[in-house]
């Protein structure tokens, strides 16, 4: 076994858990859903605030644009990109939004989606098409899956030469599963069909090279595996797109008569006041997770990966299960079906609590998202592997799994 498979590495977390705020009370395994922001960048961040309200004018009018495009550069290098093409935005759902709403859609277009698509996101699609007149149509991918083809096919037997726009993830948020994106498209484009990817989960989980992939647009969140602070996502636009995408805020650089950088960085670089700390933490994420491990970010996303691996073994185990795709579909999130829900109530969370998900929490402090998918009763238990995690805690997992199910 090499330095990221060996069952003895994987039996104890690759990074001190105390480098994070978690509770110790608690064993975290949902990092996908909010990620979780080391003390030391959380330190950053805070510096950053000081010198804000120290002299708000001067850091907001002066300071800000060159810290701005330094962090813009910091994040394009790491996700293979020009500096040029990549902007901020909060999050991967206002990224969504952003592009979508720019679109100068009509009645007749059809927008297509996967059943894998995050809810929030699906609802941004629901809604543009309604204010169009446009038309959603579902490509269903299955899950449980066997090879390349399971994504491909069902994706490619709903484009119409009305197709005006797939939006598509690149690591769905319900099943865990790491789309063939580049593949995707490049086989959408020679049919003449643009690619919104919602990279949700990417940054930090995946190797990226958006050049490489190609997307007409691409957004993915910080605050996920890269252990950003909440409220940094990066929004990627083509270049021959970016005079057709305009941000949710529009502001000053809507009549700017600067002519030293494009429209789009002009108008993404202001969209009112607010708190830019988050964003420009982002190099400091990066170069903190980084320096973990001996091997950088590639040893993350390995260790990771092999950790959610190994964790999905043992919970396939004792659920009675065979694992729902092959290894090379997975990142650092792994989902699995479980028996379904006794009861549909609807939850009074808009992010889907189920009465495992409490009990689970409440008697044997695990803190695990079930998911129901494709729609209850039918739901998914889901693991996240981040470098505070080892197989003990997964093992713990199951041992509550085994009660529940009365196994």
């Amino acid at each position: 076994m090499n330095d990221t498979t060996s069952a003895s590495l994987l039996n104890q977390p690759a990074a001190d858990p105390r480098l994070w705020l978690l509770d110790p009370a608690v064993t975290f395994l949902n990092h996908g859903s909010f990620g979780s922001c080391p003390r030391a960048v959380l330190e950053f961040q805070h510096g950053i605030r000081e010198r804000l309200e120290r002299q708000p004018v001067r850091f907001l009018v002066r300071d800000l644009e060159p810290l701005w495009d330094a962090a813009r550069a910091a994040l394009a290098e790491f996700v293979g990109a020009n500096s040029d093409d990549v902007v901020f935005v909060t999050n991967a759902t206002t990224g969504v939004n952003t592009v979508l709403r720019s679109l100068q859609l009509k009645a007749g277009d059809e927008l297509l989606v996967t059943n894998h698509e995050y809810n929030a996101c699906r609802n941004a699609l629901d809604f543009v098409a309604e204010q169009s007149g446009a038309r959603v149509v579902v490509a269903e991918v299955p899950f449980p899956l066997r090879c390349e083809e399971d994504f491909v096919l069902p994706v490619m037997e709903k484009v119409t030469p009305r197709t005006r726009l797939a939006l598509l993830d690149h690591v769905t948020s319900q099943t865990g599963l790491v789309f063939p994106i580049e593949r995707l498209v490049r086989e959408l484009s020679a049919r003449g069909v643009d690619t919104l990817v919602d990279g949700s989960h990417a940054p930090g989980m995946v190797p990226l090279d958006l050049r490489r992939i190609g997307a007409a647009y691409y957004t993915g969140n910080c605050h996920k595996w890269i252990c950003a602070p909440k409220g940094a996502a990066l929004l990627h636009v083509r270049q021959d797109r970016q005079q057709g995408i305009r941000p949710l805020v529009i502001s000053h650089g809507a009549n700017s008569k600067r002519t030293d950088r494009s429209r789009f960085l002009i108008e993404f670089g202001w969209t009112g006041t607010s708190d830019p700390s988050a964003i420009l933490s982002v190099p400091e994420a990066l170069r903190f997770m980084a320096g973990l491990l001996p091997g950088g970010w590639p040893q993350i996303m390995r260790r990771n990966h092999n950790l959610v691996l190994a964790a999905r073994k043992i919970l396939c185990a004792t659920l009675g299960i065979q694992p729902p795709c092959p290894d090379q579909f997975l990142g650092s999130l792994a989902a699995l079906p479980i028996p379904d829900a006794t009861t549909t109530t609807p939850s009074k969370s808009p992010l889907y609590l189920d009465s495992w998900q409490d009990q689970l929490l409440d008697v044997h402090q695990i803190e695990v998202p079930i998911i129901p998918w494709p729609a209850a009763p039918r739901r998914l238990l889901r693991v996240s592997a981040q470098l505070y995690t080892a197989l003990p805690q997964y093992e713990k997992l199951a041992g509550a799994l085994r009660e529940l199910v009365g196994r």
